[in-house]
């Protein structure tokens, strides 16, 4: 039993970062319909903020977490205004094209610099913790609490707040939305930079049980539109209880099957979901 419990608490730290990283894709779907393939990258690149800060400046792991979510939003803005706004009314592969171009790109930028070596950020929380038979790294814990935290205080934004609401009409009627003066602009920023931001927070978090290097941000990002898809696209609780599904399978049928195809359930588990369920556990638009 104490090994199951063990495995749980694996699979929520997965599903914690799974689900964060895919909120932000939902979200930039949800409102824009644009499947950002560069979010990958941003995740990528708010590890090596974190790394940077603190190793290179010596500053405190959440000032280097603070600068990653600041940094990669003003990223991901810039990404938006420069790049996706422009092409809003080009064909739909235009995006995808130019999502992968930006990929592409920060990956590119982060080797020149840093080159491809596998880098490692020191976590200031290293105790273990014993209740039972279980082991509990700290860590670890930080990771579930802290993105259950921010997974939290988006619902209360998108829910309490005016700008939040601007936000949730969008994703639920773009032309009535824009009827009632909403500006579409503004929200797209909002957007991008949310997504930006929990996308380097889930980094931080991760990466001191992870290693760090340019090409971090692929399996992260086939992961989310997998988890996107399971719970269906732009839906907000579908993005948390996919990220969930995935992180437990993924442990358990690590643990109890092979820890060599573990990364290949997620892909098998939404062949059998989306064969049941075609338009994913969740309907679309954000809620």
């Amino acid at each position: 039993m104490d090994l199951f419990l063990q495995q749980v608490l694996n699979g929520l730290t997965l599903g914690s970062i799974y689900g964060l990283v895919a909120l932000g894709l939902t979200l930039v779907y949800g409102i824009l319909h644009v499947p950002n393939f560069a979010h990958g990258a941003l995740y990528m690149v708010g590890a090596y903020v974190c790394y940077f800060t603190m190793a290179d400046l010596g500053l405190n792991y959440w000032v280097a977490i603070a600068a990653a979510a600041v940094v990669v939003a003003a990223m991901s803005v810039i990404c938006e205004r420069l790049v996706f706004h422009p092409l809003r009314h080009a064909p739909p592969i235009h995006d995808k094209i130019a999502a992968i171009g930006i990929l592409l790109f920060l990956e590119a930028v982060v080797q020149m610099y840093w080159g491809a070596d596998f880098r490692r950020i020191a976590s200031p929380y290293n105790q273990i913790l014993q209740l039972g038979g279980l082991t509990l790294p700290a860590q670890r814990l930080l990771i579930i609490v802290g993105a259950f935290s921010l997974m939290g205080a988006l619902h209360l934004y998108l829910k309490k707040t005016m700008t939040g609401a601007t936000i949730v009409a969008m994703a639920q009627n773009r032309e009535g939305a824009f009827l009632v003066g909403i500006d579409a602009n503004r929200v797209a920023m909002m957007t991008f930079a949310i997504a930006g931001a929990l996308a380097a927070v889930a980094a931080g978090l991760f990466a001191p049980i992870n290693l760090v290097y340019p090409a971090m941000g692929h399996l992260v990002l086939l992961k989310a539109f997998v988890i996107i898809i399971l719970g269906g696209m732009g839906s907000i609780p579908g993005a948390i209880i996919g990220g969930l599904i995935i992180g437990f399978s993924e442990a358990l049928g690590g643990f109890y099957l092979s820890s060599t195809y573990k990364d290949v359930i997620a892909f098998v588990l939404l062949v059998v979901i989306l064969s049941i369920k075609p338009t994913g556990l969740f309907t679309k638009g954000v809620r």
